[in-house]
């Protein structure tokens, strides 16, 4: 059945463009491309997303977030979403390409919030602090408290930052720059 739906998507897909609609995200269909991209694979409760990273926005498998949300997935439920909040891409898998149709970040959270269920809390946070880190490539501190690099930059130079407490450190061999010593005498 999914691969009925999956042709008759790219079917309605080559006869917009065929009609000469534009191929962009903003379009109600999404962009389709020939470019097979391959998935970053993450695995929750041995259930698995196929997730990728394009121009700096996060695309999900539709039909991944629908097993992982525990629903069945039906391209019709994709039609409540914002045009940009949708897209059919190639993807890379078992030494093939298939259409697969993606939902964005936003898109993603809209989903959440049409079949809620509060079991589907953990589905948002996994998302949020580790499935969304790793794809951006910044991982981030498992906790608010913990500390983290900075720089502190202005006409005269730049310095190294501690950020840690909600509170900038500077090393205090790095306080002449801040505060020059004048005179003879130390500060310290």
């Amino acid at each position: 059945m999914e691969k009925v739906i999956l042709e008759s998507h790219a079917e309605t897909i080559q006869k917009h463009l065929d009609d000469g609609a534009a191929t962009d995200a903003s379009k109600p269909l999404g962009l389709a491309v020939n470019i097979a991209f391959e998935p970053h694979i993450f695995t929750h409760h041995h259930l698995k997303l196929r997730a990728l990273l394009l121009h700096d926005e996060a695309w999900f498998c539709a039909r991944d977030i629908g097993h992982l949300m525990g629903i069945e997935w039906h391209e019709r439920k994709a039609i409540k979403l914002d045009p940009d909040q949708r897209r059919v891409l190639k993807l890379k898998g078992s030494g093939r390409s298939e259409d697969h149709l993606m939902l964005s970040e936003s898109g993603v959270y809209a989903m959440l919030v049409y079949h809620y269920l509060p079991e589907n809390r953990h589905l948002r946070q996994w998302l949020t602090h580790q499935v969304l880190p790793m794809l951006r490539g910044q991982p981030q501190p498992a906790l608010t408290q913990a500390p983290s690099l900075g720089i502190l930059e202005w006409d005269g130079g730049a310095l190294s930052l501690l950020h840690w407490r909600k509170e900038p450190w500077i090393r205090l061999r790095d306080m002449p720059q801040v505060v020059p010593v004048s005179g003879c005498g130390s500060v310290w």
